[in-house]
């Protein structure tokens, strides 16, 4: 539901609002089977002139940039205090798997690099390092800041781990052409574009590979004030990338302040990816501008194939709680898997009036092969889906197993060409609500769907939820404990149809709590 226009510069550190002075090339590979590893330790009782061990530490970050690190050696910050300032790792710093350089806190608490108008920490054409127990922290989106706090370029197999990111214009932590990441609890807040972005500079699906995103958090990323063209706002949001996975984690309270209205920001999502994860993931309450688009919780969008949405829940997003777009001139986008989901009264202010909103500007081609699943969605005020009134809309989606309850009508907008079989529909209003229909037998019959072998396979039964549901989880890690949205009715644990037996799919076998599954229950949980 969006154009996408970001400009995207190749040079190692302009991407961060670093001068190119800091990112000079050294001449040669450092060694790293001769010398022995050393730690640089710094603090702000040192001097720059000590020769920084740990009994004569430096005093600023700033002796960094000038250093060749080879594998196993390290940087320590002094833990509790600040250190003003960019760090600048220098270009083609190379660690090993079996030495990785280390940049890390040391003594009590994490260090805190105050970089005020500049980029916290720099790493380009690098690998094998990890960064790890540090605050970077910016002036402020909005007080001079114009770049993003930890900016990963050209590189592979660095490790990010218990990074607290705030008050940059851009990201918090930026991923750029990098392959073999991991990035482990990162709190991203209070930042512009976005609390965690992975992007390209090629426009490709290879730009970015094999990244791993775990237990981060990307909270209050309002938006980007100098950008009004495109969206911003942003939770966790990868692009131009293959093999990505997002687990356990947790996105709230973004895109409040994007300085534009039309297309907008969205907790988790993704486009222009390749075997995509997202799953065990938490995005709630998140935002829009005044009359902007989208402030939903995850999202599909433009190019995105062979992905997968599976185990996560979204409550009281401001756009949908799960979005499948795509937009003109983007790549063709199908077989997207979406399963085992909770949306609860989602997109209740934008466009999207429903828990699920299938939307396409595409002139060229269609969205293509959805399979969804064993999903509950419940709205109170809206519909469970809504179809936007577009043309050359969709393909081969295929609805099996879900909780669709919404307040009046269940679905909404342009009737899709997919199929329906298996589905609990309930219209807190009405009983059952499509269209004009309000008897689910004859909108059954006479849309042709929900019928297998002649037999009504779908029900329409009111599925037994609490009136005013307990929302107050606010952590992805706390999902194995939500007592879900189970649903009372008999009916849900073997009313549905076997998807194995009826469409060849493989359903996972366990549901939204990681109980095991029956072949014919319906909803996200048992």
């Amino acid at each position: 539901m969006r154009s996408y226009c970001y400009g995207f510069v190749a040079a190692c550190c302009f991407f961060a609002g670093i001068p190119l002075s800091g990112c000079q090339a050294d001449t040669g590979k450092p060694a790293t089977g001769s010398v022995a590893a050393r730690a640089y330790y710094i603090s702000t009782d040192g001097n720059d002139n000590n020769d920084g061990s740990r009994n004569n530490p430096w005093k600023t970050i700033e002796k960094v940039k000038g250093v060749v690190l080879q594998a196993g050696d390290s940087v320590l910050l002094q833990g509790g205090q600040t250190f003003a300032g960019s760090l600048l790792v220098k270009y083609n710093t190379i660690g090993t798997a079996e030495k990785p350089v280390v940049i890390a806190s040391y003594g009590n608490g994490r260090a805190v690099i105050g970089s005020g108008n500049g980029a916290g920490v720099v790493i380009s054409n690098s690998s094998y390092i990890q960064l790890q127990n540090l605050q970077v922290k910016g002036a402020g989106r909005k007080d001079g800041n114009t770049t993003s706090g930890v900016s990963i370029a050209y590189s592979k197999n660095v490790r990010i781990d218990g990074i607290d990111v705030s008050g940059y214009q851009k990201s918090g932590l930026l991923i750029r052409n990098c392959s073999e990441m991991t990035v482990l609890q990162v709190n991203a807040h209070d930042n512009g574009y976005a609390g965690i972005a992975v992007d390209g500079v090629n426009f490709s699906k290879t730009d970015n590979r094999n990244i791993d995103i775990r237990y981060c958090r990307a909270e209050n990323n309002p938006g980007d004030p100098s950008n009004r063209n495109n969206h911003s706002g942003n939770g966790i949001i990868v692009s131009q990338c293959t093999r990505v996975n997002i687990a356990w984690c947790t996105a709230t309270n973004n895109g409040w302040d994007m300085p534009r209205t039309g297309n907008g920001p969205v907790g988790i999502w993704a486009w222009e990816a390749d075997s995509l994860t997202i799953e065990h993931c938490l995005a709630y309450r998140n935002k829009t501008s005044p009359g902007g688009g989208d402030g939903g919780g995850f999202d599909l969008d433009g190019g995105v194939t062979n992905s997968v949405i599976q185990y996560c829940l979204s409550y009281e997003n401001e756009g949908s709680g799960i979005g499948l777009f795509e937009y003109n001139q983007a790549s063709p986008w199908y077989n997207n898997t979406i399963r085992y989901n909770i949306s609860i009264n989602d997109g209740n202010v934008s466009a999207a009036r429903a828990g699920i909103f299938i939307w396409n500007a595409s002139t060229t081609h269609k969205l293509k092969d959805c399979f969804i699943y064993n999903n509950t969605v419940y709205n109170t005020q809206q519909a469970a889906i809504n179809y936007a009134p577009l043309e050359n809309a969709n393909e081969g989606f295929v609805f099996y197993n879900n909780i669709l309850a919404g307040k009046k009508e269940i679905i909404t907008g342009t009737p899709v060409t997919g199929k329906y079989l298996g589905n609990c529909w309930w219209s807190l209003d009405d009983g059952f609500h499509v269209g004009q229909l309000t008897v689910f037998a004859d909108w059954a019959n006479q849309q042709q769907q929900e019928l297998w072998n002649g037999n009504l396979a779908g029900i329409n039964v009111n599925p037994g939820f609490p009136m005013t549901p307990l929302l107050n989880i606010s952590d992805a890690a706390a999902l194995p404990a939500f007592p879900a949205f189970k649903a009372a009715h008999p009916a849900l644990l073997n009313g549905g149809i076997d998807i194995q037996q009826v469409a060849g799919i493989n359903a996972g076998g366990k549901d939204f709590n990681g109980n095991a599954a029956a072949p014919k229950s319906i909803g996200a949980s048992f």
